[in-house]
């Protein structure tokens, strides 16, 4: 009997699992990969089961969605078709042997297994990932070509792992975007996500007073959830105006579910007597060993700071955010084409390298509709062309429909949710602006004015801003606004950090 073609999924967020769903009930064999210890994504994000949540879905919407999604990815577990690998922390994925127009060398010794092991020498991988691992090893993949998917294995993250598959689809989801201001860095200042993760995860709040700040559409679930949580949410604090959002009347009569969340989200902040500031920002957060306050003001029409509006509200806990960026990391390490900060995909969610799919905030934020959407399409395109069959869009017409119409609503969403053109101003030369470098304003400043620095690379060579443990993902927007540059996506050959020993053994085999 011939083997099912192979496809690995990285990221169990709803364009993972959508597409892996997708692929699963049309004959292909998926290997769904996460960092995480169960499904879901960030917007999934469940408790753990022994915090015994008896109402999680208070945390959530779109629930019955979520519901589905989960008993599809059971089925399909339990009859084989989908091996669920949590725990996985992807560092890179390797293009191996010659795919079809890809030109790529054949690398001895990949492809051979689907999964393999590459435990040192007396090490254990951890219990709750090594039976799935050890499953998956005992099957044969004999087709040349392909991908191998190299991970470390568990919380630790020190165990390699190696996938291998005929396909790749990248889900790799986005991560957030913060500006820096004087006292950003003070414990009890957190993300907008952050708060909501240790809401949805963990069943804990940041604090008892907070502020939620910043831009974008995030903040909205972010102030709501808190208030409900018993946290005394004392001011929204959106950049954004209302004149912004009646220029987008349009795009909104398009998506009148939209609205109608919108609605539900303003009428929970009238009913916790959440204050919204409308056309204000974070001028400096404040405390000694923590926050203990923050000053906010109103913005002009220009995106500058009004003089004489500054009002300090006391707090122990800001949660700010402006906004998302998608995670490119293995799609440029593959090659594949970034527009912008996207990477870009054709009709059928296929990126310009073959055999690499993408879909999700990876290809431009647009929330948990539009992640379903490009999900379900790519997993169709998939099965239809490991099969070898051209694939038919008429089958995926309604999720093309809505595709269109959320890229649509979210293009116009961007020019609402921009953050302040003049907040570089708020960064004094002591602001601290590379947390893993403690390189500042000032610093970024000297390096453009002074030493000539026109360019990202060219500040971090003469500061070292952006060469931390994150490499630049924390940082990089704020520090291509103090230089003036545009931001463009940092080539990493590696998408989180590798102990050499992983390094030095990557690409060996059982013979070796």
């Amino acid at each position: 009997m011939t083997e099912r073609p192979h496809l690995a999924v990285i990221g169990a967020g709803p364009a993972g699992l959508a597409a892996a769903l997708a692929a699963a009930t049309r004959g292909i064999r998926v290997t769904l990969i996460d960092s995480a210890g169960e499904a879901g994504g960030q917007f999934y994000r469940q408790p753990a089961a022994g915090l015994g949540a008896r109402r999680p879905r208070a945390l959530h919407h779109q629930w019955r969605t979520w519901e589905r999604l989960a008993r599809g990815l059971a089925r399909e577990v339990e009859a084989g078709t989908i091996e669920h690998l949590t725990d996985h922390h992807v560092w890179v994925v390797e293009r191996c042997g010659e795919m079809p127009g890809a030109g790529a060398p054949a690398v001895p010794g990949v492809g051979r297994d689907d999964v393999t092991l590459h435990a040192p020498e007396g090490a254990e991988p951890p219990a709750a990932c090594g039976a799935q691992v050890a499953s998956a090893a005992r099957r044969r993949h004999p087709r040349p070509g392909g991908f191998a998917v190299h991970a470390l294995l568990g919380p630790l993250q020190e165990v390699p792992v190696t996938v291998h598959a005929d396909a790749v689809l990248l889900a790799t989801g986005g991560y957030e975007k913060v500006l820096p201001f004087p006292g950003w860095t003070l414990p009890g200042v957190v993300t907008a996500g952050g708060a909501q993760a240790m809401l949805k995860g963990g069943l804990v709040v940041p604090g008892r007073t907070a502020v939620v700040a910043g831009t974008g559409p995030l903040l909205l679930p972010v102030a709501t959830g808190l208030a409900a949580a018993g946290v005394d949410v004392v001011a929204l604090v959106e950049s954004a105006g209302p004149k912004a959002f009646v220029r987008m009347a349009g795009a909104l009569a398009a998506q009148p579910g939209k609205v109608a969340e919108g609605a539900q989200y303003a009428a929970q902040l009238l009913r916790h007597r959440v204050k919204f500031l409308a056309r204000y920002t974070v001028v400096e957060a404040h405390g000694d060993e923590r926050l203990v306050a923050v000053t906010v003001a109103a913005l002009d029409a220009d995106g500058r700071v009004r003089a004489g509006t500054e009002r300090r509200i006391p707090c122990d806990t800001l949660a700010v955010g402006h906004g998302m960026l998608p995670h490119t990391d293995l799609a440029e390490s593959l090659g594949c084409r970034i527009d912008g900060l996207n990477v870009h995909v054709d009709e059928e969610q296929r990126t310009d390298v073959p055999g690499v799919w993408a879909a999700g905030e990876t290809t431009g934020i647009g929330g948990a509709a539009l992640s379903l959407a490009e999900g379900h399409i790519a997993g169709r395109s998939i099965a239809a062309r490991l099969h070898g069959d051209e694939p038919d869009p008429r089958q995926w017409a309604p999720a093309a429909k809505s595709r269109t119409r959320m890229r649509e609503f979210f293009a116009a969403i961007d020019t609402v949710y921009a953050p302040p053109a003049h907040w570089t101003d708020q960064v004094t030369d002591d602001t601290v602006v590379c947390r893993c470098e403690e390189v500042t304003g000032g610093e970024i400043r000297a390096a453009v004015g002074e030493l000539g620095a026109g360019d990202l690379r060219t500040v971090k060579l003469l500061t070292r801003a952006g060469m931390g443990w994150c490499q630049g993902r924390m940082c990089e927007p704020a520090i291509a606004g103090l230089a003036g540059c545009e931001q463009r996506p940092t080539r990493r050959l590696l998408a989180r950090p590798v102990p050499l020993g992983v390094l030095a053994r990557a690409g060996e085999t059982e013979d070796d």
